[in-house]
Formats: C-alpha cells, structure tokens, sequence
C-alpha cells in the first residue's frame, strides 16, 4: 500500500474517481486561543496492490504535542478489488471537519493509521497572528 496524497486542505471532493483538493495548508493563524476552525477537509489517495486485496482499517487522529487527542478518532473501513487485469487500484477517501477547536498556540499532528500500523503524519501548527509593525 501507498500513499500517493495526504493533505489537510479547505475542502476536497471525489469526482469519478478524480481528487479535487483546495487549498491545502499546515498552518491557522488567530489573534487569540481558543480558536474554532470552522471547516476544514482531509484528503487522501492510497493505492493497493494485488496482494492488498481486501479490506483494511482506516483511522485518523489529531493530538497535540502530548498525544492528547483533540476529537475522536475517525474510523473506517475500505476494501479495494481489482479484476485480473488491473495491478494495483487507488482509493480516495475525503474527511470533513467543523468547528474544530484549539486551545493553545501550539504544534499538532494529525496522524494516519492502516490496519493499526502507523503510516503517515501531518503537522498542523496554531500559530499567534503576527502583529502589526508601528511606523
């Protein structure tokens, strides 16, 4: 299995198997914590072999610096098939969050398990609005 895409962007949608994604970022910017990030999206392309047939676990959790996790994980199931032609198949999955909240400026990670194995990691930095220089 392969990871072709993993991105947290604004917003992402699945056409006909085609990934559209839209502004993809690993930074928010606020004037003061908490912060409530109204909607954002989680994009992601794998691609499995032959040998991967069938299903697999898919869970993604978002911790800040200490592991702590700041929503529930989000879980599913895929199950990719293939006909005896076709060597390998991608899978899109998209992920939609609202209203997700920071309470501290910090440096977070949201990060990608298969099966329970560790595959990939995102950073995701809240950062203090940098302040207006005085004349």
């Amino acid at each position: 299995m392969k990871i072709e895409v993993f991105t947290l962007c604004d917003a992402a949608t699945d056409t006909h198997g085609k990934l559209n994604i839209l502004g993809t970022f690993d930074q928010i910017y606020a004037a003061k914590v908490p912060i409530t990030h109204p909607a954002c999206s989680i994009a992601l392309r794998m691609r499995f072999g032959k040998m991967e047939e069938g299903a697999h676990r898919i869970r993604l959790q978002l911790v800040n610096p200490d592991g702590v996790p700041v929503l529930s994980p989000m879980e599913g199931d895929v199950n990719p098939r293939m006909g005896a032609e076709i060597d390998s198949v991608a899978v899109n999955l998209i992920l939609n969050f609202q209203n997700v909240k920071f309470d501290a400026y910090d440096d977070y990670q949201i990060n990608l398990y298969v099966d329970d194995i560790a595959m990939s990691t995102l950073p995701l930095h809240v950062r203090q609005m940098p302040r207006p220089k005085s004349a």
